[in-house]
């Protein structure tokens, strides 16, 4: 399953929104409303939950300076990755799109696809304002 979310015009530069994007605790900043718990487990992972949503386990599998941070699920149970990609537009001024790539099997696809979308649209809208 691969899901984009739209692309988003944020008003610093890549360096910045790499930099706000590589400290995890910033995370809990761009979460929808829905969020239930938010937890830094270490410098490179942390756990959240959304209503009504299992607790998951994020890690930054691996970045590319200024320009992306992958985040990956700790746990095999929900293989997935969520990737950020952020281009410089104008001096001070990127665009960041986040991209998700999971292995599900058909029945869960369908039932997690549509809150998923909404999900990462939420965190690419909410990453617009920081």
């Amino acid at each position: 399953m691969n899901l984009e979310s739209p692309t988003v015009t944020v008003e610093k530069s890549p360096a910045e929104v790499y930099q706000f994007l590589t400290q995890v605790e910033n995370f809990e900043k761009i979460m929808p409303d829905s969020i239930q718990k938010f937890e830094k487990l270490s410098d490179s992972r942390f756990l959240f939950q959304l209503k009504g949503m299992p607790e998951i386990v994020l890690e930054q599998k691996e970045s590319t300076a200024s320009s992306q941070v992958v985040l990956g699920a700790a746990s095999d149970k929900l293989p997935f990755t969520l990737t950020a990609n952020i281009n410089e537009v104008a001096p001070g001024k990127s665009t960041t799109q986040l991209l998700f790539e999971g292995q599900f099997n058909a029945m869960m696809g369908m039932m997690i696809k549509n809150p998923i979308q909404k999900f990462i649209s939420t965190l690419s809208e909410n990453l617009s304002k920081i």
